[in-house]
């Protein structure tokens, strides 16, 4: 069974590997470039898949803690802790190419619109997300403070969505694009979302046996206390 699951794990992570190469050839060869900002815009085809994917590791952050709050259960703790690790890589991803492609087309690294202000202050919540997991002591407080920090930090993703519909920004809400440009990515979202559901579901395993494993160390260390005990009395009394 083991060997067997192993098999499927290096089959998903050569997959998706291949799916990137085949994506950069797919960005070389066939997919246009675009006239006014140039070769720079083709960041584009992986910055927006990045972009919902951390959306989607936020979400499934909050959701976790909801589900913590609500049932007290350790799993959802592990879930969220997991999700919120990804996201703060897959942040980190998106600011990056975003300032590569402002670089380009607006001729500076870093400006502070809306968007992108917004986009900083979500990689620093979850940035602080697992800071405040690791000064917590206590693996049920641990758990309760997590969540329900989990709850309040997604707060700031809708903001990051709706922030040029709402405010003047010099970042655009939308990009047309060619037929030819839409199937670039379209493919490129295939892999990068592979990814991100491979990476939380393989941190969220790791957060599982580490949690399985510190459950059975406490529950041997509360068989053992009752022996020790008498054992300590006869002791004294000798």
């Amino acid at each position: 069974m083991k060997s067997a699951r192993s098999i499927l794990v290096v089959a998903f992570w050569l997959l998706v590997a291949g799916l990137f190469a085949v994506d950069l050839c797919l960005l070389r060869t066939y997919t246009p470039t675009e006239i006014t900002m140039g070769p720079v815009q083709k960041i584009f085809y992986l910055h927006l898949p990045v972009a919902i994917c951390t959306f989607l590791a936020c979400l499934i952050t909050f959701i976790a803690s909801v589900g913590y709050l609500w049932q007290r259960r350790i799993v959802f703790d592990d879930l969220a802790w997991a999700s919120a690790r990804v996201a703060v890589q897959l942040c980190a991803v998106v600011l990056v190419t975003g300032m590569a492609w402002g670089r380009g087309a607006w001729g500076v690294w870093w400006t502070w619109s809306p968007r992108l202000t917004f986009s900083l202050v979500l990689f620093l919540l979850y940035c602080v997300y697992l800071i405040l997991r690791s000064s917590v002591e206590g693996r049920q407080r641990r758990a309760m403070v997590a969540a329900v920090y989990g709850v309040i930090a997604f707060l700031d993703v809708p903001l990051v969505y709706l922030s040029t519909k709402l405010m003047k920004d010099i970042h655009p809400a939308s990009i047309e694009l060619e037929k030819s440009m839409q199937l670039t990515l379209l493919a490129w979202a295939v892999p990068v979302l592979l990814l991100s559901g491979g990476l939380i579901c393989t941190r969220f395993r790791l957060n599982r046996l580490n949690t399985q494993l510190a459950e059975q160390t406490e529950h041997e260390s509360q068989a053992f206390e009752p022996v020790i005990r008498p054992l300590s009395g006869n002791v004294a009394r000798a």
